[in-house]
């Protein structure tokens, strides 16, 4: 191999392993973007790795990824993180605008009875005011609270959407417990982190886990096992839920095509006005005497 071949051949491995190290988004067909590392196609879903060394990763449905862009933000600083930021359950609560769901200290408190109300039309009521997919709104309930109306996490957040005291207070709910108030609440934080965002759906979640403080000063998910772990859950739980629903459309538009071959494969009848075919003969046997 001759000594322009061999520069040649490293220099496009070094330009290749550039490109496997850049960071990518995939814009979503429902508007969503996910900023990924790397990706790896897998039958029909495609792997987007949000970690360089790919312990933290989503699949998403292939059909669902109308296409992928590289990363222009700034990469950003090295810093080093204070001691208190070293896990979740040290970060302070503290932000300019909310305080982050689930993060500050409080005090237990007895949950008081919430009135009987069904949470599928108390989500569905929330999403249409916020303009978001209700089964995103579930998918996060289901990840904080488990559908549990009076739930109580160890660092005092409340109800559904784990809704710490200050936070409840600065949206303006005085019941945290209410299933009503409670969604009402998390479902438009929820939507106030997306639009901050850019609706890059992971930021946006790791914001209402960790606080936005935190994303900011990592520049994307922070590097908590429990919030990637939250924000993977809810990613998978949602496209769970898009895919099925995607198999029940296409399984309900193939009925009537099938319905329609069925009826075109049975042998045809006559009806109405169409002459009857039953021999003569067999009509004067069926016809009543005397006539």
């Amino acid at each position: 191999m001759s000594l322009t071949t061999k520069i040649a051949f490293f220099f496009a491995v070094g330009f290749m392993a550039t490109q496997s190290l850049a960071t990518d988004v995939a814009i979503l067909r429902n508007g969503f973007t996910i900023r990924h590392e790397s990706r790896a196609p897998l039958g029909e879903t495609t792997r987007l790795f949000l970690t360089s060394d790919g312990s933290s990763f989503v699949d998403i449905r292939t059909a669902e990824i109308d296409r992928i862009e590289q990363d222009l933000t700034p990469a950003p600083a090295v810093q080093t993180p204070a001691p208190e930021a070293t896990a979740p359950s040290s970060a302070p609560a503290q932000t300019p605008t909310l305080a982050p769901i689930g993060r500050a200290a409080g005090n237990l408190v007895a949950p008081p009875p919430a009135p009987s109300i069904n949470v599928a039309d108390v989500v569905g009521a929330a999403s249409g005011r916020y303009r978001l997919d209700p089964d995103l709104v579930n998918s996060v309930i289901r990840a904080e609270s488990g559908f549990k109306v009076h739930a109580v996490s160890p660092k005092g957040a409340q109800g559904l959407m784990q809704l710490m005291p200050g936070t409840a207070s600065k949206l303006g709910i005085q019941n945290a417990f209410d299933p009503a108030a409670n969604v009402d609440g998390g479902t438009r934080y929820l939507r106030e982190l997306l639009e901050r965002y850019n609706f890059d759906i992971v930021k946006a979640l790791a914001a209402y886990n960790a606080g936005p403080q935190r994303v900011e000063q990592y520049k994307g998910v922070p590097p908590y096992r429990e919030t990637r772990l939250y924000v993977a859950s809810i990613v998978r739980d949602f496209n769970r839920k898009k895919l099925a629903q995607q198999k029940a459309a296409t399984a309900n538009s193939a009925k009537p095509q099938s319905q329609a071959k069925a009826n075109a494969a049975k042998p045809r009848t006559q009806t109405g006005a169409t002459r009857s075919v039953v021999p003569t003969s067999a009509k004067r046997a069926a016809s009543p005497a005397g006539n």
